[in-house]
């Protein structure tokens, strides 16, 4: 798959997170994850990312990556394209990369590097010395302290021409219509604020109609349903969903640091399909929050 096949996919459709399945002792279990994917891909979303933020990229070792990218592009193939997370420092950003591209990614997500600070200049050259490093496409992800500014996208874009997606983590409404005026169709864009459906329709009036599903991980079809409402315009069905569900769920999301995806294991969990606890240092959802959830859910009906 060249990059702009990596851009035109990502371009339309919903998008979605699989959770990465852990034993009880916390070790990867290839098989319930290989299981999660057959159930999820039928589902219809347009791309899976694998070993992303739902993934729990930021626990995993080098050791165990390449074998979680290539459970997924393995079960997944001629079903649904696998993007792979990537990030951390430059290094193991471009070892992951790399690894991804070999076992058959169709691209990467490249996360951001993590607690240290960084200029634009220093921003830049993590970028590019990761485009540099495959062929593949690759699609950068403003969040945290790796925030690129539209001219840094911009010279980006003339030296690494597998750069053909943009994803926004930080809901800065100027910011992203500024680089949505700046960059125009150079980019694929992609809405990734946590929870993304409650920005959903406020993403697709600045030009960012797409966006990944963490929820598509325990209720896909609703997850499919209401990226249909937004695709469509119907603000009655979105304004019921967000109503009836998203808007509960997040309050208990935000009873808790780092709950963004404990959630979603947790109601992966309620729905059938556990993919085991969290690691550390994120923590399950506590009894009283998982009957919570699991209220909402069954509110939803079957999925």
């Amino acid at each position: 798959m060249t990059p702009q096949d990596l851009k035109t996919i990502i371009g339309s459709g919903l998008l979605s997170f699989p959770l990465t399945d852990f034993d009880a002792q916390g070790d990867f279990d290839p098989r319930g994850y290989a299981k999660r994917l057959e159930w999820l891909a039928p589902y219809g979303a347009t791309a899976l990312f694998a070993a992303g933020g739902t993934g729990e990229f930021f626990s995993l070792t080098a050791d165990e990556y390449p074998a979680i990218i290539k459970t997924a592009v393995d079960t997944c193939r001629g079903k649904v394209p696998i993007i792979a997370g990537a990030g951390g420092p430059t290094r193991f950003a471009i070892q992951c990369a790399q690894a991804a591209e070999k076992a058959g990614a169709h691209g990467v997500l490249l996360l951001p590097h993590y607690l240290t600070e960084a200029g634009q200049e220093g921003l830049a050259a993590h970028v590019e010395a990761i485009c540099k490093s495959v062929k593949f496409g690759v699609i950068v992800y403003n969040r945290g302290v790796s925030r690129l500014q539209p001219d840094t996208l911009a010279r980006l874009a003339e030296r690494c021409p597998n750069l053909v997606g943009f994803k926004d983590g930080i809901g800065d409404i100027e910011l992203m219509v500024s680089i949505y005026q700046k960059m125009g169709d150079r980019f694929a864009y992609l809405g990734g604020l946590p929870t993304a459906e409650v920005y959903a329709a406020a993403y697709k009036a600045l030009g960012t109609p797409v966006y990944s599903s963490a929820v598509f991980n325990f209720i896909p079809k609703t997850a499919v349903q209401f990226y249909e409402a937004v695709r469509t315009d119907d603000m009655a069905t979105q304004h019921r969903l967000l109503h009836d569900f998203f808007m509960p769920y997040l309050e208990i999301r935000n009873k808790g640091q780092g709950y963004a995806v404990s959630i979603v294991k947790a109601g992966a969990k309620l729905v059938g399909h556990d993919a085991g606890p969290v690691r550390a240092p994120l923590t399950d959802l506590k009894p009283q929050e998982m009957e919570e959830l699991d209220a909402l859910i069954r509110k939803l009906g079957p999925q």
